[in-house]
C-alpha cells in the first residue's frame, strides 16, 4: 500500500495575532512543522501547539527560519554560516523544551520560506543548517528533493526526507515558483487535491512551463495560511484514503 505524510506550518501566530486553526489542522496531518519563534511563534503558542500535537499523536517538527517576523521568514537575508548554525540550534532546544512538556520530542527540523529556498541551491547556508540541527542533537531534515540542504543532511549521517507540495507551482527543473509570481500558489481546490493524489500515487505532476515532473516525495505539505486550509486539507485527506493510500508520518513506519 502507497503511503505519505501530511504535514503543514503551525503555531504561526505572535501574542494576541493567530494565522492558523491549529486545532483543526492537527485534527487532519500527521505531522506539524511548529514556527519556533523567529519567522512567527511564541513561547505560549509553541507550548500549546506542541500541547495539542502530543494529545493527537502528531508529530513535531522544527520550522526553523531567518530571525525575521517583520517579514514572516520570507525575505532573502544574508546570515554568516556559523550565526545561522547558531540560531537553528537555539530554534530547535526552544521547542525540543515544549514539545517534551507535552510527553513527546521533537523529531525532525524544516527550514521555513527564504530560509528553505535559500538551501535548495546555496551549499553554505544549506550546511549551516545541517550545522545547526547536529548541534541540536541530530534530527531528520525535511527539504525539497535534489536540493543542497538534503545532500547537506545526508552528507552529515541525517536522515532526509523529501517533500512536495499540493498547493505550490512547480518550475520544469523541480523548483517552487516564487511567491514574487503569478500563479505561484494553487488555489483551486480541486488542482490542490488532484496535485496531492498524483504526487501519493507516483503519477506526474505539471510544471508551470507544460512539462511534466515526478515529485517523488514521502511528505507532502499543506499550508496553513491560505484560505479555508482545515476544509481543504480534509478533502487531500479523504481523496488519499479514497485512493488507497495510507496517510501516515514517514516517523511512525
Amino acid at each position: 500500500m502507497a503511503s505519505i505524510d501530511l504535514n503543514a506550518d503551525l503555531g504561526e501566530g505572535f501574542g494576541r495575532w493567530a494565522l492558523t486553526d491549529d486545532a483543526g489542522l492537527l485534527d487532519v496531518v500527521t505531522s506539524a512543522n511548529v514556527a519556533c519563534g523567529f519567522h512567527a511563534g511564541d513561547p505560549a503558542t509553541m507550548r500549546r501547539v506542541c500541547a495539542l500535537a502530543a494529545e493527537r499523536g502528531v508529530v513535531i517538527g522544527a520550522q526553523v527560519a531567518y530571525r525575521d517576523l517583520a517579514g514572516f521568514g520570507r525575505r532573502a537575508m544574508d546570515v554568516p554560516a556559523d550565526e545561522l548554525s547558531a540560531e537553528v540550534a537555539y530554534q530547535v532546544g526552544a521547542l525540543e523544551v515544549f514539545a517534551k512538556a507535552a510527553g513527546t520530542t521533537v523529531a525532525y527540523v524544516k527550514p521555513h520560506g527564504a530560509l528553505y529556498n535559500r538551501a535548495v541551491h546555496d551549499e553554505e547556508q544549506a550546511r549551516a543548517v545541517v550545522d545547526g540541527v547536529m548541534l541540536a542533537g541530530g534530527l531528520p531534515v525535511l527539504g525539497l528533493p535534489g536540493s543542497a540542504l538534503l545532500a547537506a543532511a545526508r552528507a552529515a549521517g541525517l536522515e532526509a526526507i523529501e517533500e512536495a507540495f499540493a498547493d505550490r507551482a512547480y518550475t520544469s527543473s523541480g523548483t517552487l515558483v516564487p511567491r514574487s509570481e503569478p500563479g505561484a500558489v494553487v488555489t483551486a481546490a480541486d488542482a490542490v487535491v488532484a496535485r496531492a493524489v498524483a504526487v501519493a500515487t507516483g503519477s506526474p505532476v505539471e510544471a508551470v512551463d507544460g512539462g511534466s515532473l515526478d515529485l517523488r516525495a514521502r511528505s507532502l505539505c499543506l499550508h496553513g495560511d491560505t484560505p479555508g486550509a482545515v476544509a481543504l486539507a480534509r478533502r487531500v485527506r479523504d481523496a488519499l484514503v479514497e485512493e488507497g493510500v495510507e496517510v501516515r508520518s514517514w516517523a511512525q513506519s
